[in-house]
């Protein structure tokens, strides 16, 4: 019975142990599983995590390439527009080489041909020289037989008899027909030009190439240049205008031969320097704004001209020529003022003479036009306005005065001598045209030194600013009839040797004195 006992105690004992078991072995799968849980919750959030900073490091990478891609397409856009303008100005320059190019060409082949026709010339020449030089021993030959003189007094008497009779001959002719002409001739010229400047008065304005432009402070300076130099690189740029930034206190100094240019670049700076938002951006929508206000006031300055003058129908194109002188200076005197008065000048001097007063007026007006374009087109200003005149329609008669005033061609007309005198009315007038000190002297030394260098001179006067020279000649060594002959010499000289504008006098004055005294 206490076996049986004994092994009921043993089964129970491993019933109970075997339910220990399990229930240990459940426990414990159990927390493994809860471990396994924790743990996959673990791995999650760290897995979620590392997703959320990968994602942040993605958009903040994301940010950065974006505002470099920005920067760079900025910098980009304005490297193109940049070099755009220098294509632009590149391919201008081009075309004027191409241009002269083909002009040099023409010239050349002119040339080429010019040398053959002087060349067949000089081979006729060379063989009727020939020719001659035997005709002329043959005859020497007998004149010395006949003359019983060498060839070389025979010369020398007949060369000096012939200039003698000659000069004699010329000097009373001359003399004669001014003596018929001078007095009524200077008499109506006087009252002309004395009544034409008595109705007509004007100001003048004097230009420079240069332009300044005064700053609030010297570091201004510095934001005009910006970082690196982008900002003044953008402004020469878009106005094709020279920035000097120097020494100079609170000034920015503005360089360039087209005047409308550098006035633009001139109120474009004020108004950026007034404005204070100074990048390449900016200074380019200024720019584009300034540069449209320009050109209506060249607009409105060419119709005003226009209309104080009293002359209309022109083409629109040559109006704004015509406005483009007020930002042009010749000798320091404006263009566009200097037009108007020889307008004004020519038409008072047409209504004198009973000639048509709108048309010298409208010849006045445009006289100088090619000055508005005479820094982009080679030759001189005068052809190059009657060109221009003549392709906007003027008539034919207009375009010979401008051509005509500075007499690069013939005279057509009394209108266009009209034209003439004027442009050396306005120039010769007082203050209209400034220079210095120095040049003014060595003018009229010049002119004395021309004077002086005649034989029979005793002494010579420079007058009136240098417009007119009066020589006084020893009356022992020259007679009046070769005064005349002087003055017309000296002329000449001035002409070959100096550059002036306007005209200059030049007046021969000889008189005989007879001194005696009287004693008791």
């Amino acid at each position: 019975m206490s076996e049986y006992y004994l092994l009921i105690g043993i089964f129970a004992f491993l019933v109970g142990f075997g339910i220990a078991f399990l229930i240990q072995a459940k426990r414990v799968n159990q927390k493994e599983r809860i471990a396994r849980r924790e743990a996959r919750k673990i791995l999650d959030d760290a897995k979620r995590r590392s997703e959320t900073h990968v994602k942040e490091a993605n958009l903040e990478v994301k940010d950065k390439l974006f505002k470099m891609k920005n920067d760079f397409e900025a910098e980009t856009k304005e490297t193109s527009y940049s070099l755009k303008k220098k294509e632009i100005r590149l391919t201008k320059k081009e075309e004027n080489i191409d241009r002269k190019i083909d002009q040099f060409e023409r010239r050349d082949r002119e040339l080429y041909r010019k040398e053959e026709q002087v060349s067949t010339k000089e081979s006729e020449i060379e063989k009727k020289k020939k020719r001659y030089n035997e005709l002329i021993n043959e005859q020497k030959k007998q004149l010395e037989k006949i003359s019983g003189l060498t060839a070389e007094n025979a010369k020398e008497l007949l060369l000096r008899a012939m200039e003698n009779e000659a000069r004699y001959e010329g000097a009373k002719y001359i003399k004669k027909i001014e003596n018929e002409t001078k007095e009524e001739a200077d008499k109506k010229a006087k009252k002309i030009i004395a009544t034409a400047i008595q109705r007509y008065a004007s100001d003048f304005v004097a230009e420079r190439t240069v332009s300044v432009v005064q700053l609030p402070n010297d570091e201004m300076k510095g934001r005009i240049i910006g970082r690196e130099g982008r900002n003044i690189r953008a402004l020469e740029a878009a106005t094709g205008i020279d920035l000097i930034i120097d020494d100079t206190p609170e000034a920015v100094i503005l360089s360039g031969f087209n005047p409308v240019r550098r006035e633009v670049a001139r109120i474009s700076l004020i108004r950026l320097i007034s404005d204070g938002r100074i990048h390449p951006a900016r200074i380019e929508d200024v720019v584009n704004k300034v540069g449209q206000e320009v050109d209506s006031a060249i607009k409105e300055a060419g119709e005003q001209a226009a209309f104080d003058l009293g002359v209309h129908g022109f083409h629109k194109e040559l109006v704004k020529y015509l406005g483009r002188l007020k930002f042009r200076t010749s000798y320091s005197q404006n263009v566009l003022q200097h037009s108007l008065e020889v307008g004004f000048l020519t038409g008072i001097m047409a209504a004198e003479l009973g000639l048509n007063q709108k048309l010298a007026r409208r010849m006045g007006l445009l006289h100088d036009i090619g000055k508005a374009i005479d820094h982009e087109v080679e030759g001189p200003h005068a052809l190059i306005g009657s060109q221009l005149a003549k392709k906007y329609g003027e008539s034919s008669k207009v375009v010979l005065a401008i051509a005509a005033h500075h007499e690069d061609v013939l005279h057509g007309s009394v209108h266009s001598l009209l034209v003439q005198s004027a442009d050396g009315l306005s120039g010769a007038r007082p203050g209209a045209r400034k220079e210095l000190l120095e040049n003014y002297i060595k003018r009229l030394e010049d002119l004395e030194g021309i004077a002086n260098s005649f034989r029979g001179v005793a002494n010579s006067y420079a007058i009136q600013a240098g417009r007119e020279i009066r020589i006084i000649v020893e009356s022992e060594k020259i007679t009046d009839d070769e005064a005349v002959l002087l003055s017309r010499d000296v002329v000449k000289k001035i002409e070959e040797s100096l550059t002036f504008p306007g005209q200059i006098k030049v007046t021969v004055i000889r008189e005989t004195r007879a001194v005696e005294y009287a004693n008791k």
